[in-house]
């Protein structure tokens, strides 16, 4: 992953060149932006691997740049925010964030939660890298269908009454896992490691949140809650 391009918009000076300064040491190219508008013109510029956002900046807030980027791309962003109770973290999740860093962070907890975003979408930001493999993704292979959802597990497209369905790289991850076990209740612990690749706990409402997007996507009664025990796909 040594020459992933990172952008990274953080208003606090201190923060933002000590985070620059850690992300380099291991090998990624970081442009450092100090404001919302800065850094949407320097995506628009150069597109990067992975972004980073600070949830407060000025100008333009990490949640709306998060929103402005997702409409023109699928790239993965990971949001940063100050306070694990806040509500920024739900809604930079809303607006289309693949994970989030609570601050203040350790350094080599950022790198590591980077390096699993960037596995989980092969390195690019394609969705179709690395699917399927044992490793970061259910064995899953030709065109799956539930009720009017159409899946086709290897050209990663998604149709819902005939018409295309635009998901994320982590929507459809979540989809593919769901689909690989119809019917079966999916807990969140199972869904962060497989989706999310925590080898460790992490927050549920990442699950929660995806999963909601997810169904106002392929229709809300597509996946069920079951309470207690996390989510299943229709058979």
């Amino acid at each position: 992953m040594a020459g992933t391009h990172v952008l990274f918009v953080e208003d606090d000076d201190v923060i933002r060149e000590a985070t620059q300064l850690a992300l380099e040491r291991v090998g990624f190219v970081v442009t450092a932006m100090p404001d919302g508008l800065s850094g949407l013109e320097a995506f628009r510029a150069e597109p990067p691997q992975i972004a980073l956002l600070d949830v407060m900046v000025p100008g333009l807030d990490g949640v709306s740049l998060c929103r402005r980027i997702r409409d023109e791309s699928t790239v993965p962003v990971i949001m940063l925010s100050a306070r694990a109770d806040s509500i920024d973290v739900v809604l930079g999740l809303e607006a289309g964030a693949d994970d989030y860093v609570t601050k203040p962070f350790d350094g080599a907890v950022l790198v590591a939660r980077i390096r699993a975003v960037l596995r989980r979408f092969g390195h690019a930001g394609g969705p179709a890298a690395g699917a399927g493999s044992a490793q970061d993704g259910p064995a899953v292979r030709g065109v799956l269908t539930f009720g009017d959802v159409e899946i086709d597990t290897e050209g990663m497209e998604v149709r819902r009454a005939g018409e295309p369905v635009a998901l994320t790289p982590t929507e459809m991850r979540l989809l593919l896992e769901f689909s690989a076990a119809p019917g079966t209740v999916l807990s969140r612990d199972r869904l962060l490691e497989r989706v999310w690749d925590y080898g460790w706990g992490g927050d549920t409402r990442v699950v929660d949140v995806h999963v909601q997007r997810l169904r106002t996507k392929i229709g809300q009664d597509r996946i069920d809650t079951v309470r207690g025990f996390g989510y299943k796909l229709r058979a």
